[in-house]
């Protein structure tokens, strides 16, 4: 799943090592559902519980959702968020949110088609290896 969003976000993927994908599947605050055609991995979403401060609750950030090019349109990418929220109502989180880039049109209108509520927020990056970046 990991290689079909890289490749689907025009990465070359990289190897991670059986540790690493052993400890990220097994934190209860990361969520990965794949999609399938028979054996086959199309498409994944995954997302990030978020502990709010404001009150005992958390919101769950997705993080990255993909679907392979021959598998699009074709409700793949619809029905991972459905499994997702759906699990998140499951686990008593309410809300769920996902940032698009201005700019990537298809994400966009995808997210758009499928009703959230829209907000107009700009998100920020940090080098956090730099010292001179902020």
């Amino acid at each position: 799943m990991f290689a079909v969003m890289a490749a689907a976000f025009g990465e070359v993927p990289q190897p991670l090592g059986d540790a690493y994908v052993r400890r990220l599947l097994t934190d209860d605050s990361f969520w990965a559902v794949a999609a399938f055609d028979g054996p086959r991995v199309v498409g994944g979403i995954t997302a990030h519980t978020l502990p709010m401060t404001r009150s005992e609750s958390s919101e769950l950030f997705v993080y990255d959702l993909a679907v392979h090019g021959e598998h699009r349109r074709r409700g793949v990418g619809r029905r991972l968020v459905d499994a997702l929220r759906a699990l998140a109502q499951e686990a008593g989180i309410p809300v769920v949110f996902v940032p698009a880039e201005d700019d990537d049109a298809d994400a966009l209108a995808f997210y758009r088609s499928l009703a959230g509520e829209e907000s107009g927020v700009a998100f920020f990056t940090w080098d956090a290896t730099d010292p001179r970046s902020g």
